[in-house]
């Protein structure tokens, strides 16, 4: 085959595939689920980036006189045993759980997305040696990993958190993606790309990566509402984030004993934060999942 020849079958079946990937993407947009998830999600993403400006009190803020008052026109959410505002706290620690989500969800697709094309690309021994140390990590459940890498390290921050879910996410986004790439690895582009010489990071990062996104995108959407909970539930248990931080989780955890009182605003309303953020990205995914056909 002609150099002319194979650059014609690339430039051809390139085309095609992005054709098909803009057409996927228009009818992503038009999809109301997708329209419904992106605007809770943009609701909470504005208020994680603005939310010093809209919240009326500080997060640490105490009123002594106003103690574990229901909502009411001056605290529209009530106040906690400590006499905080519980709409303060739940806008203020928006941005909490929404950064440490997305970037301990980045984290574990980039690097599951690396580990995946790798092995989906080499194949042999290198990918039975990933896949069976995928394996491995996978069985254990999320949460006890989390657990026990924190109370290894003997630490609890944002940071270490991130770094352990984005670690934990890794395995699963890894296996989807070396599942994408055994598909793509046997396709003409890139036996075209192979008889053009070009180097093995051009033919994974240039040739086959663009066309194994839809799966990517796919898995950062369901590990991100994992993510969410993740945090949450971390935060909840004493090992997320630091104790008096107006995560959601904590604000649970704070708030749980007095449900018992009848006290149910400091944890109903950090509760229904976490529930539509994580809905919002489901109905994204799910939206996602029906284009893509995946």
């Amino acid at each position: 085959m002609s150099d002319k020849e194979i650059s014609a079958l690339t430039a051809m079946s390139n085309e095609e595939r992005r054709t098909i990937r803009r057409e996927r993407m228009q009818l992503v947009v038009r999809n109301k689920t997708f329209r419904v998830g992106c605007s809770i999600l943009g609701f909470w993403l504005l208020l994680s980036i603005f939310g010093d400006l809209i919240a009326p009190r500080g997060a640490s803020d105490q009123d002594f006189e106003f103690v574990s008052v229901g909502p009411s026109f001056k605290y529209w959410f009530g106040t906690d045993a400590n006499g905080q505002d519980v709409f303060s706290r739940v806008i203020l620690g928006t941005r909490l759980i929404v950064v440490m989500a997305f970037s301990a969800t980045t984290l574990g697709t980039i690097v599951g997305t690396a580990i995946g094309l790798a092995a989906g690309y080499f194949k042999g021994t290198f990918d039975m040696i990933t896949m069976r140390l995928i394996e491995a990590i996978s069985a254990i459940p999320v949460l006890i990993i989390a657990l026990l890498a924190i109370a290894a390290l003997e630490g609890r921050s944002p940071t270490l958190t991130v770094i352990v879910i984005g670690f934990v996410f890794t395995p699963n986004i890894g296996r989807t993606v070396r599942a994408a790439v055994l598909g793509e690895a046997e396709l003409e582009y890139v036996a075209a790309a192979r008889l053009r010489t070009e180097r093995t990071p051009h033919i994974l990062f240039r040739e086959i990566l663009p066309n194994v996104l839809p799966p990517i995108i796919v898995e950062f959407t369901v590990r991100l509402g994992y993510a969410i909970f993740a945090i949450a539930t971390l935060s909840f248990l004493g090992a997320g984030v630091e104790y008096g931080s107006p995560n959601w989780g904590s604000q649970i955890a704070e708030g749980w004993g007095n449900i018992y009182s009848n006290i149910w605003w400091p944890t109903a309303f950090p509760a229904l934060a976490i529930a539509s953020l994580a809905v919002s990205v489901n109905l994204i995914s799910d939206s996602l999942l029906e284009v893509f056909e995946l």
